[in-house]
């Protein structure tokens, strides 16, 4: 008998081009229109076919957004499956698949799944995962019906024999999948809740995608590199329906010029990359800081040097955007750490690049880019977006001097002005300049604007009573749920967490909440960069580091047994 109750963990395997997104994209969308609490995450290889990838689709009581390496269902579509995942296979994992094609060389038992004979009774292979995601709702025992209806409305574009024939495989694969349940003795018990129908089903791409429409993004120039490609995918394909202009640039150099031209034009521009792709930005990021010309940069982080590892995650992009661009000029990080921060702080960094006419910074990572949950469409409401741009009269000078910092930023075209700029050091008539007096004045204004962009700088999110406390483990970025989720298990009251989805600059207020405590930094690189930051700005001391750098997320067993040392 193998009982699961409140938590289960799915694993789907198989090569690129054999479905397996498919199967995860199907299984994960009727699971929630029946009402079940969802989280799925990818890992997979940088090739095009071939490879061994999988998805971890978690089902749980409480809501959750962390991966874990506990397999307890392991859906192996080859050979290379089991191989592949072998470290994370025990003897509770039940494996499932075509016996014939995947037990060669294993010794672990394999559940024999006839997805090839099934598929052959339908005429045609392309229904494997159909099969496969009625297998898997018959051991869990839920409604066919609403995967019927599912498939109905998903295949009805293709027509009506597609449609009765996806209706065919699900019944081959739930029927197969109840009695299978009954044989091995599976009992899965997981709580529905009738509120998660209504919710959005949102990769951590479309919750970015979303925050940068509600930002009032209208322009983005990007030369693909994963992961940040998604948002510009994502952009294409709504663009029309926002008046976006998509532009797929030459380079990534063309991409941040381009984007700061429409700037420049009156257009919210964002680019999209990587960290390699970035590398290629800097020198337009100093461009920005001189011409003081607003820009929205997403850096989707992915394991370097060069090309390193392209389809899996870090968090050593840090000091790269903390550090790129010579001189010195303002500059905002964001990190967002759950789908619900990507959109607010989607939203928050062009309201920021806008106000202060500096480029903002958004750094995700592979992990929740493509991590997939269930959420309340309040916290997906569009707020009215905030423009700083003025009428211009016939006296008007683009870096007048102003007590802030933020000269009244014009647009050509938009009132009587002259709109200048320009990339050597200027007076307030953009003119250049190489007087010391107003080299003093003019960069002086340009820092000056750090004032008030530290007022607005966001406090950390307290995980736990951070107030009491012995010891604090701060987190940024992809990291929170895993740290929420460990400490919640862990059950240490002397333990308790911060996690900061703004990580430049830091509030001042924030540094009181790490007095007498011992601090440990948790995050994704061999570098503690962001413990390196703490110290560096708060003059803490940091305690000890919890770090990865192996292109995978924390799992919440090791981080668990981590804080067992603490």
């Amino acid at each position: 008998m193998k009982r699961f109750s409140g938590d289960i963990s799915l694993v789907l395997g198989g090569a690129a081009g054999q479905g397996v997104q498919t199967v995860e994209a199907l299984l994960v969308s009727v699971l929630k229109r029946e009402g079940y609490r969802v989280f799925a995450c990818k890992e997979y290889m940088s090739r095009i076919r071939g490879g061994s990838n999988s998805t971890e689709i978690r089902i749980t009581d409480t809501r959750r957004a962390a991966f874990v390496s506990r397999i307890d269902l392991l859906f192996a579509m080859d050979k290379d499956v089991v191989p592949h995942l072998k470290d994370r296979i025990t003897k509770d994992t039940i494996i499932l698949g075509e016996a014939v094609k995947i037990s060669a060389g294993a010794s672990e038992h394999i559940v024999d799944i006839p997805f090839t004979r099934f598929a052959n009774e339908l005429g045609n292979p392309i229904f494997t995962s159909t099969v496969a995601v009625g297998v898997a709702l018959g051991i869990l025992r839920a409604s066919i019906e609403e995967f019927e209806q599912y498939l109905s409305e998903h295949f009805a574009r293709k027509g009506e024999e597609i449609v009765e024939k996806n209706i065919q495989a699900a019944r081959l694969g739930y029927d197969f999948g109840k009695h299978l349940a009954y044989d091995e003795g599976i009992e899965v018990h997981i709580k529905k809740d009738e509120a998660i129908k209504s919710e959005l089903l949102l990769e951590g791409s479309d919750a970015l995608g979303l925050g940068t429409l509600s930002g009032g993004c209208n322009y983005i120039s990007s030369y693909p590199m994963s992961p940040g490609t998604t948002l510009l995918t994502y952009l294409a394909q709504h663009g029309a329906e926002f008046g976006v202009v998509v532009d797929q640039a030459e380079d990534e150099i063309a991409a941040i010029n381009q984007g700061l031209g429409a700037w420049y034009a009156g257009a919210r521009a964002i680019v999209t990359t990587s960290g390699g792709g970035f590398s290629l930005m800097t020198e337009g990021v100093s461009l920005a800081g001189m011409i003081e010309t607003p820009i929205v940069i997403h850096i989707g982080q992915r394991p370097g040097p060069a090309t390193g590892l392209p389809t899996r995650t870090e968090q050593a992009d840090l000091n790269l955007a903390l550090y790129s661009g010579h001189g010195e000029f303002p500059r905002v990080i964001f990190a967002p750490g759950t789908h619900e921060e990507l959109f607010r702080l989607a939203h928050q960094a062009f309201q920021i690049a806008d106000k202060y006419q500096i480029p903002v910074f958004l750094l995700t990572d592979q992990y929740l880019l493509d991590s997939v949950g269930s959420f309340q469409k309040k916290d997906f409401t569009f707020e009215p977006v905030e423009h700083h741009v003025i009428r211009t009269g016939a006296e008007y000078k683009r870096y007048v001097y102003a007590e802030n910092g933020v000269s009244p930023r014009g647009i050509p075209g938009y009132g009587a002005g002259l709109v200048g700029l320009d990339s050597d050091e200027h007076d307030e008539e953009a003119r250049i300049t190489e007087s010391h007096e107003v080299r003093r004045r003019m960069h002086g204004k340009r820092l000056k604007k750090l004032e008030g962009i530290c007022e607005e700088a966001l406090m950390p999110t307290e995980i736990g009573d951070a107030k009491h406390a012995e010891t604090l483990v701060v987190c940024w970025g992809s990291n929170r749920g895993v740290v929420e989720e460990s400490l919640e298990k862990a059950g240490n009251e002397a333990l308790a967490a911060l996690h900061f989805s703004q990580v430049y600059p830091l509030p001042a207020k924030a540094k009181k909440l790490f007095s007498k405590k011992k601090v440990v930094v948790l995050e994704n690189n061999t570098g503690g960069q962001f413990a390196n930051l703490l110290q560096l700005e708060y003059g803490i001391k940091i305690s000890g580091n919890i770090l990865q750098s192996d292109g995978a997320p924390f799992a919440v067993e090791d981080v668990i047994k981590k804080f067992k040392h603490l």
